[in-house]
């Protein structure tokens, strides 16, 4: 703000009519806040299309069907996990080595006496297949 205190005539002019007059800060700040949201407005409507014709081709190939059933599909998975998961508290089953399972980065199985199982880790082979 120093660079304009000291270069600018105007913004000097402003400031000394701010201090001296509360009617003159209000319009100026009026004036601040509502040119720039005239301006936005008028670009939104200028910027936005009406174009019927337009939206008829966005809604044809807009991904709704599919986005619908991928809502579907994780809400059965969630379902699924949260109705184990309440299982598991019902039954009074010790979870506590799932959550230690996954920070080692390891998987649970479904065998009771196999509950965790390591990631198996990538041979060679296997490497020089995925870098072709």
């Amino acid at each position: 703000m120093s660079v304009l205190w000291e270069k600018s005539e105007t913004w000097r002019w402003i400031v000394r009519n701010s201090r001296a007059s509360k009617p003159f800060f209000l319009a100026f700040a009026t004036v601040c806040g509502v040119v720039p949201g005239v301006i936005g407005y008028c670009v939104m409507q200028f910027t936005n299309s009406s174009n019927p014709e337009l939206e008829a081709h966005l809604r044809r190939n807009a991904r709704s069907d599919s986005l619908r059933g991928e809502v579907k599909m994780m809400g059965k998975v969630n379902q699924e996990r949260l109705a184990e998961f309440l299982g598991e508290l019902q039954r009074k089953e010790d979870i506590n080595d799932r959550y230690v399972a996954a920070l080692r980065g390891e998987t649970l199985t479904r065998k009771p006496y196999e509950r965790i199982q390591p990631i198996p880790k990538q041979t060679n082979s296997e490497e020089a297949k995925e870098q072709k």
